[in-house]
């Protein structure tokens, strides 16, 4: 049966729900939540987000998804909850022509900091006597800044008579934001807000390739607009950050 042609325009109808803050309403801490929330807002498709107040969810929504915690969506009426098969759904149907393709040219662009958040999970929770933990955070930051300076294949032109010894580019795979960026930034905002707030720990001025990357994702609304208060990070590590010795 042919298509007609305000079927081609037509939108789905997508709504993700995220966990809700404190007072119930603004965005809270959940780096998934902001993960499939960047990933909607860098697909340019229209899509409308609830926040769920874990304290008091709505009747509604346990009727909705019994059992399941946010992040889930809702895709023209179709329940979907595991944040990855979320996640790989969208790239694949939200698609070119009238989609971007999110997914980095470069697989280590995904495995870089795969370890970073559980490096900085089991320092915020040890006894800030022991430096292992630092240390083993510190080498996770400096294999991602390695990266991060390190040119991209892409970036290398064979025709040059310059060698491009540090990258110029703005992300982990190039200068537009990718998968690999929605997974990794929203951790490493965990870590400057709560590392600061409790470790006294700021990412070291020589790891100059994070603080670019950093600064250019901040300047970015996708990113910056979808990330909790500062507050709301903080109230969720006070428990773990006080059982330090």
């Amino acid at each position: 049966m042919a298509l007609r042609r305000s079927d081609l325009k037509k939108e789905p109808s997508i709504e993700l729900f995220i966990k809700a803050g404190l007072d119930g309403e603004n965005i809270g801490h959940c780096p998934f939540c902001q993960r499939l929330f960047m990933v909607l807002w860098l697909k340019g498709v229209k899509f409308t987000v609830t926040t769920v107040d874990m304290k008091k969810k709505p009747e509604e929504l346990k009727d909705l998804a019994p059992g399941t915690n946010p992040p889930f969506l809702l895709y023209n009426g179709e329940l979907k909850t595991d944040f990855l098969k979320i996640e790989e759904f969208l790239e694949q149907t939200l698609a070119p022509p009238r989609y971007p393709h999110l997914s980095p040219q470069n697989k280590e662009s995904f495995d870089v900091g795969s370890d970073i958040f559980a490096k900085f999970s089991a320092y915020i929770k040890n006894s800030s006597a022991n430096k292992n933990f630092e240390k083993a955070l510190l080498r996770e930051f400096k294999r991602l800044d390695d990266y991060l300076q390190s040119p991209l294949p892409e970036e290398i032109d064979p025709n040059s008579t310059e060698d491009l010894l540090v990258s110029r580019r703005k992300f982990l795979d190039g200068d537009r934001l990718t998968l690999a960026d929605c997974n990794l930034l929203p951790k490493l905002h965990v870590i400057k807000i709560a590392a600061k707030k409790y470790c006294d720990f700021e990412i070291p001025p020589h790891f100059t390739g994070v603080l670019r990357y950093l600064e250019h994702a901040y300047q970015r609304d996708e990113f910056s607009h979808t990330c909790p208060a500062s507050g709301e990070i903080e109230r969720t590590y006070a428990s773990v950050a006080n059982k330090r010795t």
